[in-house]
């Protein structure tokens, strides 16, 4: 077991795609690495030495994202080929197929008792299904151009939604209507996410940004500029005191959300880095990215920081200051130049260590993901960190408040909905004085003529 005052430290790779890593998920019992690349396939990698891994053939285009459920038992999978599909994570593979979207399916999201799956398309709606039936139930439609990611929040109330309109929506999944809605001038967010509590989502930006919002109170808490790439990937560490970021600029960067500041930057890939997810436990974390590789970390810094932070964010109502940036640069980068294992897979190509600094952005075909300059030697630029920190926290707000902020959003639905209700009757009225004035306009024309 490694101490508990080490860096994350790169533990192995996994080569056998043939094109870039768009999503990868770790099992619940950390055993295994479901992979979806821009090639059409998925693998599932074991960690165990000498172990093969498996492939899965069937969709007809990139796949675009790839989740465990929570019990493990099944693989979900969206792709550009309109499809969603269920794997069972096994040497066989046997897989169901879900068709409702119209257009390239961008995410998929399992709630946290595995009875329902999210799914965010570019046909600009997000649908929920069934697990337990196996079938579609309902849509969500409110924004206006292409969904990039739909998460669930961890009691599966909510439903958080992105989106290329430039808006964040949260939708409550009892009455189906978009319940909050925060909008972004600037840039789109590629991906979203709530944190372990359910109190706060965290937003990857096209603008390099990284936002934390508060939920309860709709206010931003946290503004990270970071990143000299778009941000297209987040994970919260499982006690919430951490998120992770992956980016077009080739790192990973570690944030410490409780001080407000960056703490990591992992250099390991050598091209944009599309995804990122720590495991259940959080204890280890992987990457993937345009370099067709696949990187297995372990945390190693929440041993020492943990439990003593958790204790601590129970009584801060204040976020600190950020430090200076000599304290918060990253302490090393870490290139994994030297030898370290491979799983074998079920090509000989798998078997293959990658070239030092090997280009592999020719590999990701779709040029609005990459990085403006994609070059297999990643800049150490410091880049300081901008985090706005916020006014106060939700402990301070009596209950009495949020009483009546939650009776008044109730009204507000009512009254959205009666609105709704009073412009179809108007509609319907409006067509039906139209046909009158028809019908009036042949009688008098009938009447002209007989006279």
């Amino acid at each position: 077991m490694a101490s508990a005052t080490e860096d994350p430290v790169l533990e192995r790779y996994f080569k056998g795609h043939k094109a870039a890593i768009t999503s990868l998920d770790l099992s619940p019992n950390g055993k295994q690495l479901a992979t979806a690349s821009w090639d059409t396939f998925l693998m599932l990698w074991n960690f165990k030495p000498h172990a093969r891994a498996y492939r899965y053939v069937g969709h007809k285009d990139v796949v675009t994202s790839v989740q465990f459920s929570p019990h493990g038992n099944l693989l979900a999978s969206a792709s550009r080929d309109r499809t969603v599909r269920l794997w069972i994570p096994d040497k066989r593979g046997k897989f169901s197929e879900f068709k409702a979207h119209t257009a390239p399916v961008r995410s998929v999201d399992f709630s946290a008792d595995g009875q329902f799956l999210a799914t965010a398309s570019e046909d600009k709606s997000i649908k929920v299904w069934s697990m337990y039936r196996q079938r579609f139930l309902y849509s969500l439609y409110r924004h206006t151009h292409w969904v990039r990611c739909a998460k669930f929040s961890p009691d599966g109330r909510l439903i958080v939604s992105c989106s290329e309109d430039k808006t964040i929506k949260i939708w409550d999944t009892t009455n189906k209507q978009c319940v909050n809605n925060f909008s972004d001038s600037v840039g789109f967010a590629n991906f979203v996410d709530f944190n372990p509590s359910g109190t706060c989502i965290a937003s990857a930006g096209s603008d390099q940004t990284v936002k934390v919002w508060d939920v309860r109170v709709n206010k931003l808490l946290q503004h990270y500029q970071v990143h000299s790439g778009g941000v297209n990937c987040i994970s919260f560490h499982p006690s919430g005191n951490y998120l992770i970021t992956a980016s077009s600029d080739g790192t990973l960067k570690i944030l410490d959300l409780l001080e407000g500041r960056l703490i990591y930057t992992l250099q390991g890939h050598t091209g944009p880095v599309f995804t990122v997810s720590f495991s259940k436990g959080g204890e280890l974390f992987a990457s993937g990215g345009a370099d067709t590789q696949v990187l297995l970390w372990r945390t190693n810094f929440d041993e020492l920081h943990c439990k003593g932070l958790t204790k601590r964010n129970l009584k801060r109502l204040h976020f600190d200051s950020p430090p200076h940036l000599l304290d918060i640069y990253p302490r090393t980068p870490h290139p994994h130049e030297e030898k370290v294992e491979t799983v074998e897979t079920t090509e000989t190509s798998g078997r293959t260590l990658p070239d030092k600094g090997e280009e592999a952005c020719g590999y990701f075909l779709n040029p609005s993901l990459m990085s403006p300059e994609c070059s297999p030697t990643t800049t150490k630029k410091k880049t300081e960190d901008m985090s706005d920190l916020p006014c106060e926290s939700q402990r301070s707000i009596p209950l009495a408040v949020t009483d009546a902020l939650e009776h008044i959003m109730e009204q507000l639905n009512v009254l959205t909905q009666t609105v709704s209700i009073l412009e179809q009757r108007l509609t319907l009225t409006e067509d039906k004085l139209k046909d009158c004035l028809e019908n009036q306009q042949k009688l008098f024309s009938a009447v002209q003529q007989k006279s």
